[in-house]
């Protein structure tokens, strides 16, 4: 049973996650759920999509500055935004004539910086 191997108890030293105590996350997660996960992950497979979000990490920003940013045209730009908007992971507004992304919530902006620094970690040998 998947329970019993995951208790506080067993593996302290192992270096690996110990969750809380209490039933586990509403046990395994349905198909349809990891299917929308896996999709989910998929579109930040991209390394352009991870370099906008990290512009957007430090607050809204222009499509033009954003293209600067990350050394890409506005249009090619514009395209990953609008992947990105399909996953709820940016939203915008628009001032005037300039439309402003930000990171869509906290979970994303969390995502992003867990992701981040789990990376930065020194690598076990």
């Amino acid at each position: 049973m998947v329970g019993d191997r995951l208790t506080n108890e067993a593996h302290e030293d192992s270096g690996c996650l110990q969750p809380p105590a209490g039933p586990l996350v509403k046990d395994v997660m349905t198909l349809e759920k990891a299917q929308r996960m896996a999709e989910f992950f998929g579109v930040l497979s991209d390394p352009n999509r991870w370099r906008i979000l990290s512009v957007l990490a430090l607050g809204e920003t222009r499509v033009r500055d954003l293209a600067e940013a990350v050394e890409m045209t506005d249009s090619a730009v514009s395209h990953q935004l609008r992947i990105l908007r399909s996953m709820r992971l940016v939203s915008y507004h628009k001032r005037g004539r300039n439309v402003f992304y930000c990171l869509k919530d906290d979970h994303i902006f969390n995502l992003y910086r867990e992701a981040s620094e789990h990376l930065d970690e020194p690598q076990d040998l």
